[in-house]
């Protein structure tokens, strides 16, 4: 056990798993048949691959910085990396994405782009439940969830509005609805900071949602 172990902390890119596991690992092991043919083909077979895969984290490596070194040209970038929780990759996937969001004239292209529009499942005289269209960018869409999740942990103003989504008293959101809803928020935020070439302002945001808290009981 305790060589294994030794075996897998020199090992570069291996989680070391804790004793029992490792223990189980070799009780397993004495009872496997393993391969009896063409080991030595086998451990060539093994080793090329690893060494193409080695090859090609370089190749995505030299590539990004490429990219980012090229997204750092743009007008956008200047103004994106101020909303903190957005990292230099999620700033090229969402140019390669949307472009230059001068060439939009309004966010509500944006959010039709990402698919994120409210469509009304309805037929005859039932009314159904507004659900995103999901017509649009496919990547796109990901991608805002998938950076939502950093923001809501990172960013103060978006975790108080996703908090203030979730627990307000009058039609509290669902934690998915919620993360729907500030995707929006994201790119119209996105689109903001870009066109009128202003700095993200978390307390701005902090502040309206004391405002509509306000307003609700109005």
């Amino acid at each position: 056990v305790e060589e294994l172990i030794e075996r897998y902390r020199q090992s570069e890119g291996l989680k070391c798993p804790q004793k029992p596991k490792i223990q189980k690992l070799l009780e397993v092991s004495r009872q496997s048949i393993g391969i009896t043919q063409g080991q030595q083909m086998a451990r060539i077979e093994i080793a090329t691959l690893v060494r193409r895969y080695r090859q090609l984290e370089q190749e995505i490596a030299a590539l990004t910085e490429q990219l980012i070194a090229l997204a750092q040209t743009t007008v956008e970038y200047e103004w994106l990396q101020t909303i903190p929780g957005l990292g230099d990759a999620t700033i090229v996937e969402l140019l390669s994405e949307i472009g230059s969001f001068h060439q939009y004239q309004d966010p509500r292209q944006l959010m039709k782009l990402a698919g994120l529009t409210l469509k009304e499942n309805s037929s005859g005289q039932h009314k159904g439940q507004k659900r995103i269209s999901k017509r649009g960018r496919k990547r796109l869409r990901a991608l805002l969830f998938r950076v939502m999740m950093p923001l809501i942990r990172h960013n103060e103003a978006f975790r108080a509005l996703h908090e203030y989504y979730t627990t307000r008293p009058v039609n509290p959101l669902r934690k998915k609805q919620s993360i729907v809803v500030l995707c929006g928020k994201l790119l119209k935020i996105l689109y903001a900071v870009c066109v009128k070439q202003q700095a993200f302002d978390g307390e701005r945001m902090i502040r309206d949602i004391s405002h509509t808290h306000t307003q609700a009981y109005a």
